[in-house]
C-alpha cells in the first residue's frame, strides 16, 4: 500500500512539473508569438543545479 501511495504522489509531482513547463511554454508563445528554445535549457540547468 506505501508504494501505491508513494506512486500517486510522484505521478502528481511529475505532472504538475510538466504542466508548470507547459504552462511556461504557452505565456512565452502567447506574449512574444515564437516559441523560445531556451525555456528548456533554462529548465535544465535549474534540475542540474537541485540535485
Amino acid at each position: 500500500m506505501d508504494i501505491l501511495l508513494q506512486q500517486i504522489l510522484n505521478g502528481l509531482v511529475l505532472g504538475s512539473i510538466y504542466a508548470l513547463i507547459a504552462l511556461g511554454y504557452t505565456m512565452v508563445y502567447g506574449i512574444l508569438g515564437i516559441i523560445n528554445f531556451a525555456h528548456g535549457e533554462v529548465l535544465m540547468i535549474g534540475a542540474m543545479v537541485s540535485l
